[in-house]
């Protein structure tokens, strides 16, 4: 019996689209085509978080060496993407389906509004039967403005969606107990949302291909999880993986997810990078906000400075008396009139609880 998602993210990554050469492998991408065709004939939605325009972008143009890095990337992610998208086109034509670009940058998640607009965007393609294919707009995403990997990206994706599950799809198994390629080494199965510890076995080295390695995966992973969204790491170059993670069928790994959160805490748990000031709470704030069963907002009796401006609806960072970061939310009114409330009773909440994320490890 095969897992019942209904909608689904699916993350192909750059080590899974090569060859050995860093060319793009035609045969791979078919299979997978094919596979993501038997998931719509299941009448399930998939979303495509495709990598590999870098490494088409090297088997149509050959550049200098050395070359300026940044430039050297933006180029080939320019010219590839056109191939990537083109071979996409063509695989799904055969198929009867249409497919549609959606190149993103950080910048598109940092606004509410910008966020609104290209969920509205994804939800209208799905309706019509269009599948997403998913990149970083790699021409313009440069330094700050990057991604951490195209992992980050999909997991962005996965709770603006309200995705049933992610997979992510890379050269290996999953999350293992040391280096993969060691003997001893063993394949972790199962990820509990409160499971701590994992993270020693896990290499920071990152693969031969992308930006990425399995710690950020991992990292993401676990956030995805916690935030009420299945996700599974499996290893795409083996035949038929999508259907044999749904059929549980393949060896894997499993973050198991917890109670889905609302569409705003998906949101603001992805906001770090848009946070505009810092909400210091005292130590009786802090325990009000992170005791279990409670939903509770922060009040201004419980905040002890405020550091930066901000005004109504931009995102805060909360951080308690020692500065550990505690969480994010939007403030229901400006940096001026929080300033004038501070510490008084009886008074409108700086952050509600409808728009307050809590790091999952302050909860722990």
């Amino acid at each position: 019996m095969s897992l019942p998602y209904r909608r689904l993210v699916v993350k192909i990554g750059s080590n899974v689209l090569t060859r050995a050469d860093g060319l793009p492998d035609l045969a791979r991408m078919t299979h997978l085509v094919e596979q993501i065709v038997a998931l719509k004939a299941q009448a399930r939605q998939v979303i495509v978080v495709s990598s590999g325009a870098v490494a088409a972008g090297r088997s149509l143009i050959s550049l200098p060496n050395p070359a300026d890095a940044v430039r050297s990337r933006q180029l080939l992610a320019a010219v590839g993407q056109v191939k990537l998208l083109s071979t996409y086109a063509d695989l799904l034509a055969h198929h009867g389906l249409l497919c549609a670009q959606v190149l993103v940058t950080k910048e598109d998640f940092r606004d509410r509004q910008h966020y609104l607009n290209m969920r509205n965007c994804f939800q209208e393609l799905l309706q019509q039967q269009v599948i997403p294919i998913v990149n970083e707009n790699d021409v313009i995403s440069v330094t700050e403005l990057m991604f951490t990997d195209n992992d980050e990206l999909a997991s962005l994706i996965a709770a603006q969606l309200d995705a049933d599950a992610l997979i992510i799809l890379t050269n290996v198994d999953g999350i293992f107990t040391g280096d993969p390629r060691q003997p001893g080494a063993e394949l972790i199965r199962e990820i509990a949302p409160a499971d701590t510890g994992f993270e020693q076995f896990i290499t920071a080295q990152r693969l031969q291909f992308g930006r990425g390695g399995m710690l950020t995966k991992c990292h993401m992973a676990h956030k995805v999880a916690r935030l009420g969204i299945s996700v599974h790491i499996a290893n795409g170059t083996a035949p038929d993986i999508l259907p044999r993670v749904l059929a549980e069928t393949v060896p894997h790994t499993w973050f198991r997810p917890s109670k889905t959160a609302s569409g705003r805490k998906k949101w603001l748990a992805h906001a770090q990078a848009a946070a505009k000031a810092t909400v210091r709470v005292n130590a009786g704030a802090r325990a009000a906000l992170t005791a279990p069963g409670r939903a509770t907002s922060l009040l201004p009796v419980g905040v002890l400075s405020i550091e930066g401006q901000f005004q109504k609806g931009d995102i805060v960072q909360l951080a308690d008396e020692a500065g550990q970061p505690l969480g994010l939310g939007m403030a229901e009114y400006g940096a001026e009139k929080a300033r004038e409330r501070l510490g008084r009773q009886h008074e409108r909440p700086l952050v509600h609880y409808d728009y307050l994320f809590l790091h999952p490890e302050i909860l722990s």
